[in-house]
């Protein structure tokens, strides 16, 4: 069969996405972008927040009313078909097979049961963890950068999270199934390796008793055509002096590292239910800072959190505006049903979270563009990604921007440049977020 795949949300759900793509290839079924050509839709959904919800139930609507026309099967699987399996099916009739987070290697038992007309639904326990080491996947992030997912799950249990009840306790993925897939990904020609979880940082801890994740990195950086390797999603107060000189010590690990804090005052973040406080972020920030001076560190922040008063707002625009993080996102307050904080008083209206979550973009637009100035004249090693035609200019990115979620660099070249190479540039522009540069040539 025809099969258009949809993956909605994070880059953890991609990576599940990439894995059931294997699976339907490897059984001779072929993948198609074209909704109307399409024998079968899979729709991977995302539901941390209430947009993403939206967002899900819109775009499987939207491929349900293609059974008007010739598609035989509407399969929905990840987080929301997990969340609301007892109500998916009922509310919307258009979905012929739903899985679970942690059934996703059912996808071509789903495909085909519905598309012969059969209704299918599995659910696994969601800390059950399926082994992928006799899977190919098919990497949908292009021929040079791919994400590795170390882990699944999450016991932080943050008051605001529905994780957790979607997708279960933290679980570390064996180390040498890492490997294994790591040495696959370089073999094929991947120059950037991205580590995701919803967790990395105590990766190892509950099938080995302690954090290996300076281990793991180690093991990675000695396979052959990685060139850059980045660290996302570390929990500050799970970050060691182990795991700093290790990105400190091994050339081929990026001095960028994704930290969510989600806010800096003490109060909000012990409603928050997050396991640090204010001074132990300064802490760790400082000791990056002193160890790796061209560290860029990313976070994210929550505005208008319930009970977020505009005192504890303006110490997280002084916080954020003394320690100029290189790279921030803010998100207003999603109010989650089933969890915590949506029981909380004192709840924020919406107007005022949007209003604090903007002035703190401002703050931040200015901060990164008087950082993204000092970078002119200075040289950088640049991936690069693509072509821009109608501007004549490539776009790539240096070490300092993940990809999909920062900025870029657009580059003038004299010669043709393939997306995937490394090439010396010298930056001459600078934007709030982007930077502008010419290639180098010896």
């Amino acid at each position: 069969m025809k099969i258009l795949f949809i993956s909605l949300g994070c880059d953890k759900n991609l990576v599940v996405s990439e894995v059931m793509l294997g699976l339907l290839k490897e059984k001779g079924h072929t993948i198609t972008n074209d909704e109307y050509e399409a024998d079968a839709i899979v729709v991977n959904t995302c539901c941390f927040i209430h947009d993403a919800k939206e967002e899900s139930i819109s775009t499987i609507i939207e491929m349900g009313q293609l059974k008007e026309e010739n598609l035989k099967a509407l399969v929905v699987t990840g987080c929301l078909a997990e969340r609301y399996k007892d109500e998916i099916l009922a509310e919307i009739p258009e979905i012929d097979a739903v899985l679970g987070t942690t059934s996703y290697k059912s996808i071509v038992e789903a495909v085909e049961e519905a598309a012969e007309g059969n209704g299918y639904s599995h659910y696994e326990s969601i800390d059950y963890l399926p082994d992928n080491t006799d899977v190919k996947r098919v990497v949908t992030t292009g021929s040079y950068m791919a994400y590795l997912k170390i882990a699944e799950g999450c016991d932080k249990r943050c008051t605001y999270c529905v994780i957790p009840s979607i997708r279960g306790s933290f679980r570390s993925v064996p180390m040498e199934e890492l490997l294994a897939e790591a040495r696959r990904l370089a073999s094929d020609g991947i120059k950037e390796l991205v580590l995701v979880a919803q967790e990395t940082t105590v990766y190892g801890s509950d099938i080995y008793g302690k954090k290996c994740l300076p281990e793991l990195l180690h093991k990675l950086c000695e396979i052959d055509g990685f060139e850059w390797i980045r660290l996302m999603y570390c929990y500050p107060e799970e970050i060691t002096d182990e795991l700093i000189q290790t990105i400190k010590e091994e050339p081929k690990i990026c001095h960028y590292i994704d930290m969510p804090i989600q806010h800096c005052d003490d109060y909000i973040l012990q409603r928050m239910g997050r396991r640090t406080n204010q001074a132990q972020i300064r802490e760790v920030i400082g000791k990056f800072r002193k160890e790796i001076p061209d560290m860029v560190i990313r976070t994210s922040l929550i505005s208008g959190f319930p009970g977020e008063t505009q005192e504890h707002h303006e110490n997280l625009y002084h916080f954020l505006n003394e320690m100029e993080l290189e790279r921030v996102g803010v998100f207003t307050y999603s109010q989650e049903e089933n969890t915590i904080a949506a029981g909380m008083p004192d709840q924020v209206p919406e107007e005022v979270k949007e209003f604090r979550r903007d002035e703190l973009m401002e703050l931040q637009q200015a901060i990164s563009y008087e950082q993204d100035e000092a970078m002119i004249g200075k040289e950088m090693k640049v991936l690069i990604e693509g072509y821009l035609y109608d501007e004549d200019i490539y776009i790539g990115r240096t070490y300092r921007d993940a990809p999909n979620v920062d900025g870029n660099v657009f580059v003038n070249a004299e010669e043709e440049i393939i997306s995937g190479d490394f090439v010396n540039v010298r930056i001459t522009g600078a934007q709030e977020y982007d930077l502008i540069g010419d290639v180098i040539y010896e």
